[in-house]
């Protein structure tokens, strides 16, 4: 029996294990491309007995982009750019 095993990671809410057996690699692959799979910790294959990691190996084949490194906090940099677009309007 082979299956997969994906981690997702909420934070302080915790994190969840998303085990399916009826998802094929390519089910988890479309997942993460579609954003419905994030914040994913780890991927598994589990084969019989033996576990892989294969986390690295889906991310690229779905091809997410790591945005400004791990751990970058989008929402302060838009409030930070607002905030500099507010200092360059005209006073008035």
């Amino acid at each position: 029996m082979q299956y997969f095993v994906v981690m997702i990671d909420y934070g302080c809410r915790g994190r969840e294990a998303v085990v399916d057996p009826e998802l094929t690699r390519r089910d988890v692959v479309a997942r993460i491309m579609s954003g419905e799979y994030s914040n994913i910790s780890f991927i598994h294959e589990i084969v019989g007995q033996s576990v892989a990691d294969i986390t690295a190996d889906l991310m690229s084949e779905a091809a997410v982009p790591e945005i400004d490194g791990p751990g970058a906090d989008l929402q302060a940099v838009r409030f930070d750019h607002l905030r500099d677009l507010r200092k360059h309007e005209p006073a008035g």
